[in-house]
């Protein structure tokens, strides 16, 4: 099992206030890249695993929320499998987030987004717990509380939820965390 000890204690904090996560698909899920067929028709390499991951943080009460500026039918395809909340089309995943978080009565630090690319800066600017994978842009770096190990489609969204179940499983950080805030 994992232990949390190294990790730095805003992490902690933030990951422990996680109820809601917001995805990027392209690049997180993913591996950024497409294959298209003659017919037009989109194909993208994703991860078996991260539906593991996705069903730990709801048992956790989590919500997972993918947030998408494409609209694509592999996009909605993938979220059904998963059954995971899609927002596609979003132009502005900040203004996404903000409203998820008023529809569920949160605040900002109790969300967390995880992205890969220029346009999701402004939501991990929002977000308490801000994420990036591994092969993000270099224009998001910096931005992020935490960097996943893995890269987008090769298990990067396991690695987040796997990260954020055991921070709320380990009750003696939680312990820990709950004597500080009081």
């Amino acid at each position: 099992m994992r232990t949390f000890a190294d990790l730095p204690a805003r992490l902690v904090r933030a990951g422990l206030a996680v109820r809601l996560i917001g995805f990027d698909f392209d690049g997180v899920f993913t591996d950024n890249a497409v294959y298209v067929s003659q017919d037009g028709t989109e194909m993208v390499r994703c991860s078996r695993s991260d539906g593991i991951g996705l069903r730990a943080i709801e048992r956790l009460g989590i919500l997972p929320v993918i947030v998408s500026s494409e609209t694509n039918p592999v996009v909605a395809a993938r979220s059904r499998k998963l059954q995971v909340r899609c927002i596609q089309g979003c132009r502005d995943k900040r203004q996404a987030l903000e409203d998820l978080v008023a529809e569920l009565n949160l605040t900002a630090e109790a969300a967390a987004f995880v992205g890969n690319d220029v346009n999701d800066e402004p939501a991990l600017r929002y977000v308490g717990l801000p994420i990036i994978v591994q092969d993000a842009h270099p224009a998001v770096a910096g931005l992020e509380l935490y960097r996943t190990i893995l890269p987008g489609g090769y298990g990067a969204v396991r690695e987040v939820c796997d990260l954020i179940a055991g921070l709320h499983a380990d009750p003696a950080l939680r312990q820990a965390y709950a004597t500080e805030a009081s």
